[in-house]
């Protein structure tokens, strides 16, 4: 059972119920819509360029942690 929590501003002419006044909310059905429109897939992938300067960058910073990793070692 919960009991009843008082209105903060009982006499507020603005809120006689203790609620928000009209108007002061959107309605909760605006926001149920879309409006992305139709789905569509993609056309191209990703570039050559970006592709290869990535996994190049991998192979360096993983070449370098290998190398770093024999030089505790020795």
């Amino acid at each position: 059972m919960s009991a009843r929590v008082p209105d903060p501003e009982p006499h507020n002419p603005s809120r006689p119920h203790g609620g928000v006044p009209p108007g002061e909310t959107p309605p909760g059905e605006s926001s149920t819509g879309s409006g992305a429109g139709p789905y569509r897939p993609l056309t191209r992938g990703w570039g050559k360029g970006p592709l290869v300067l990535i996994c190049l960058v991998a192979l360096a910073c993983a070449l370098f942690f290998l190398a770093y990793a024999v030089m505790l070692n020795m």
